[in-house]
């Protein structure tokens, strides 16, 4: 998440330089919706004490309303096809979202 929102703050200066008007809030999915609850809890509890600064950066971005962070099912993320091993179905499934088809089947 700190990645995306690095990125994001990256393109919204680039926006800014070119005189566009970027569109806020940018939804960032997740699917640790135990990083989510620590992004959107400005209260730390014991088990949270140790989180890095990339927690904090994050969490500032939501403040200012940069991002808003929602919850995506792991059978959803597109990384996934990319970084795991996934099943034939799951594959299938992901190459859909993507808008990718076999070459011997016409687009529908």
């Amino acid at each position: 998440m700190t990645t995306t929102c690095c990125e994001h703050t990256w393109l919204l200066t680039l926006l800014r330089d070119l005189n566009v008007k970027p569109l806020l809030p940018v939804h960032l999915f997740c699917d640790n919706q135990a990083a989510l609850l620590i992004v959107r809890n400005p209260v730390f509890h014991e088990r949270t004490k140790h989180i890095e600064v990339d927690c904090h950066y994050v969490r500032d971005k939501f403040k200012l309303g940069q991002i808003h962070p929602c919850y995506e099912t792991s059978k959803n993320q597109l990384d996934d096809l990319f970084t795991k091993v996934v099943s034939a179905s799951q594959y299938s499934y992901l190459l859909g979202k993507l808008g990718v088809v076999a070459s011997s089947q016409p687009p529908a």
